[in-house]
C-alpha cells in the first residue's frame, strides 16, 4: 500500500515495513497539531495494521524537526509520542537528519532503533526558554542520567558522534544514508520472529521506569480513548434523550 506523499504525515507500507514520513520541510519540520494528530493517527494504523516494523523519519535535508511550531503549537504533544500517545508493541526504528530539537528528541527518544546523519544535531532548550512539557524526564532511564541530565538542562549541542557516544543514537551514517541503514535493520527485523521481536520490546519497555510526566500521558491518554469513544458518545445523547444508554465497548 503506498501512501500520500502531500499529507502532512504520510504512511507507506511495503513488505511488512511501514515508513511513517513527516512532510513540512519548508517549516522544518515543525510540530503542529496536524503534525501531532497525522502521527497519532500513523502509530495506531501502524499498531492495528500487518506490518511489523516502523520507520519514521521526516522530508528534506536541514531538519527532522526543529520542535513545537512557536507560531501554531500542538495542543497536546504527547498524543504524537509513541507508547504513550499510542500504542506501540513493535518496533520502531527513527531517522535522523539534520535539526532534532525538544519535542522532536521526546518522539525520537521514544523510538527502540535510532540512525542518525552525520550531520544530524540534538538539541533541548527547554529550560532557557521558560518552558517544557516534562517528557523528557524519562532520557534518564534511557541514557546515563549524568548525560541525560546535561542534555536536558544546558540547552547545548549533541552532535551526532556525541550522541552515539551517550547512547541516544545507534549508528551514525553519511549525510543522506540514514533511511536506507534504517530500511537494513527493519528489513532484519521484519524477517525476525514477530512474538519474540515483540515480547522482547514488552519486557524492555515494562522494564524502563517511567517519569512522571509520560505516567500523566499514559493517563490521560486512556481517559481521552473513553471520552471519545462510542460509549461516550452514547451515554451523553441517552442522557441528553432521557434514556437509558446502550453500552457497546467501544
Amino acid at each position: 500500500m503506498a501512501g500520500d506523499r502531500n499529507k502532512i504525515v504520510s504512511y507507506e507500507s511495503n513488505k511488512k515495513i511501514a515508513t511513517i514520513r513527516i512532510n513540512r520541510a519548508e517549516r522544518l519540520n515543525a510540530l503542529n497539531e496536524d503534525v501531532i494528530q497525522g502521527l497519532s493517527r500513523a502509530w495506531r494504523e501502524f499498531e492495528n495494521g500487518d506490518d511489523l516494523v516502523a520507520i519514521l523519519c521526516s522530508a528534506g535535508e536541514k531538519a527532522f524537526s526543529v520542535g513545537a511550531d512557536v507560531k501554531n503549537p500542538p495542543k497536546e504533544m504527547w498524543e504524537g509520542v509513541p507508547s504513550i500517545g499510542a500504542k506501540a508493541s513493535k518496533p520502531i526504528i527513527a531517522a535522523v537528519q539534520g535539526w532534532c530539537i525538544g519535542g522532536a528528541y521526546v518522539i525520537v527518544q521514544m523510538c527502540d532503533l535510532v540512525v542518525a546523519s552525520e550531520n544530524a544535531v540534538f538539541k533541548y532548550p527547554e529550560a532557557q526558554l521558560g518552558f517544557t512539557g516534562g517528557l523528557i524526564g524519562s532520557a534518564v532511564a534511557r541514557i546515563p542520567h549524568k548525560i541525560a541530565m546535561e542534555f536536558m538542562l544546558l540547552g547545548e549541542d549533541f552532535d551526532a558522534q556525541k550522541a552515539l557516544s551517550a547512547g541516544m543514537v545507534n549508528r551514525v551514517t553519511p549525510s543522506g544514508k540514514e533511511y536506507e541503514a534504517a530500511l537494513e535493520w527493519a528489513t532484519i527485523l521484519s524477517n525476525s520472529a514477530p512474538l519474540v521481536v515483540q515480547s522482547l520490546k514488552d519486557f524492555s519497555m515494562q522494564t524502563l521506569n517511567k517519569s512522571p510526566a509520560e505516567i500523566g500521558a499514559l493517563s490521560r491518554e486512556r481517559l481521552l480513548t473513553i471520552r471519545q469513544s462510542d460509549d461516550g458518545k452514547e451515554g451523553g445523547l441517552a442522557f441528553a434523550e432521557k434514556r437509558t444508554p446502550k453500552f457497546t465497548g467501544y
